[in-house]
């Protein structure tokens, strides 16, 4: 691997990262990169585990998507174990499937079938955060060596950050969202019932509670049914 050209495409990359508008263009962008920067790597994508059940995240590639739903659904696998951090490992490298695989009895034959040769993943982790494992495929055994491990780490590293760094300005960006569509229900209602304002949000609040319903959902209700004004 030329290490010099690998840094300057991992600077590009930083770059792209940093200047997606939202978390799922990230999510996209980071699992388009190792198929562009890896050697041997084909196939590449995010696996998230949520309440125990599988979620991809993104995926470039149809075998990523098959492969998380098996993992999902077997309740094992190695993209499975890493996004749980199971053991405490942040990455794994299976150099061929051909070969038995002790850990996943069950996956490692149906990932066959599914043509995949070797893969490896790396959890994203930054900031004390967990947002998944990113996971590299290759249909050919051998794929990935020790040079290819030291990139997945060091683009996975990145990606963590960026990830980091994106979910912060989303959340950001949506309670920005939440507080404007509270505001604009609370002056319909003290405009339609004459109510003051922490009357008004009292109101808001007793609906939400009522129903189990989030306040942001009560107030966006709220907007769209109101009669537009003439």
């Amino acid at each position: 691997m030329d290490w010099r050209e690998f840094a300057e495409a991992m600077a590009a990359l930083s770059r792209r990262l940093l200047a997606q508008d939202a978390l799922q263009d990230t999510l996209d962008e980071i699992a388009s990169a190792p198929v562009e920067l890896v050697d041997g790597c084909e196939a590449a994508g995010i696996l998230a585990v949520r309440k125990g059940r599988a979620v991809t995240l993104s995926a470039r590639g149809d075998v990523v998507a098959e492969s998380d739903r098996l993992q999902g659904e077997l309740g094992e696998g190695p993209c499975f174990d890493a996004a749980r951090r199971v053991n405490g490992d942040r990455m794994f490298r299976i150099a061929d499937l051909r070969q038995p695989q002790p850990d996943w009895p069950k996956y490692a034959p149906a990932a066959r079938d599914l043509g995949i040769g070797s893969m490896m993943g790396f959890l994203l982790y930054a900031d004390g955060q967990d947002f998944g494992a990113l996971n590299f495929y290759s249909s050919r055994p051998g794929a990935f060596t020790r040079d290819s491990e030291t990139a997945g780490w060091l683009l996975a590293s990145h990606a963590a950050v960026a990830l980091a760094s994106a979910r912060t300005v989303d959340q950001l960006e949506h309670a920005l969202e939440t507080r404007h569509a509270i505001g604009e229900a609370m002056g319909i209602l003290r405009e339609r019932h004459r109510l003051s304002e922490d009357d008004a949000f009292a109101v808001l609040r007793r609906i939400s509670q009522h129903h189990n319903v989030k306040l942001r959902d009560v107030a966006q209700n709220i907007r769209t049914t109101s009669p537009k004004q003439p």
